[in-house]
């Protein structure tokens, strides 16, 4: 199945760009999205699903494939499978900015491939889904926006150097803080050489305990339609958890 949506970033398109193809940092601006560790260009985490009772959990990898900064353009391949299951979830997805009056416009088209328990919704469905998933993904991301902004402009306003003269004391001891500093850095830079070569891997992720239980909830996101779809399902399986408990019975 592919999907277009489009959103607004309140800034400008550099700061959007430079957000946006940062996906340790816009992760968790996705609803159920946990990232748990990076590998170069390589990023390794989980989606966890809710559809009423049931919580699927997949675990895989995304990879930002292009990245375009002329022409602002980015594109993004994720994979995954089901950790209890063998459902499967893969998507193809590409962004494009464009700079307007009131931000930046990035419009997102998203090809993909889902097997297992969310698979049984329809197109219409899961076209609603993505959505409300791209609406709660641009909300989180004009908050992050604007909180990095925020801090920008507190921390441009707070690094203001108060202008003082020099005595020529000062001047000499300041020439001879320098000489020691490049000493010392020299020194440092001959230990780096001589040390063995730092270990190179993975770089885990700490994660933020507020975070353990978010998922994504496709009733709340889908409403009625998906709970009408839901409920069957729900009454079904509860019908077959009740027959193998009354067989175990017998």
């Amino acid at each position: 199945m592919e999907f277009t949506n489009t959103f607004t970033v309140p800034t400008d398109i550099d700061t959007a760009w430079a957000t946006l193809t940062d996906l340790e940092k816009v992760a968790p601006c996705l609803p159920g999205a946990t990232l748990e560790e990076v590998d170069g260009e390589v990023y390794t985490g989980k989606v966890k699903v809710k559809v009423g009772p049931i919580t699927v959990t997949y675990r895989g990898t995304a990879e930002l494939v292009e990245a375009d900064e002329e022409k602002r353009a980015a594109r993004i391949k994720a994979s995954g499978k089901e950790m209890r299951g063998s459902g499967t979830a893969n998507a193809d997805v590409s962004a494009q900015l464009t700079e307007r009056e009131d931000g930046t416009l990035v419009e997102v088209v998203t090809d993909l491939n889902v097997t297992g328990k969310p698979a049984q919704f329809g197109r219409g469905v899961m076209a609603d889904v993505g959505a409300k998933i791209i609406g709660t993904f641009a909300e989180r991301l004009e908050e992050l926006v604007l909180s990095d902004d925020a801090a920008g402009k507190a921390a441009a306003e707070g690094d203001q150097p108060e202008e003082t003269e020099t005595s020529p004391a000062e001047m000499k001891t300041d020439a001879a803080s320098e000489g020691a500093a490049a000493a010392a850095a020299t020194d440092a830079a001959a230990a780096a050489i001589d040390a063995p070569a730092a270990s190179t891997g993975p770089r885990k992720i700490a994660q933020d305990p507020s975070r353990e239980d978010d998922a994504l909830n496709l009733v709340e996101v889908a409403g009625a339609a998906t709970a009408k779809r839901v409920i069957p399902l729900v009454a079904a399986l509860a019908a077959v958890a009740a027959l193998i408990w009354w067989l175990r019975r017998r």
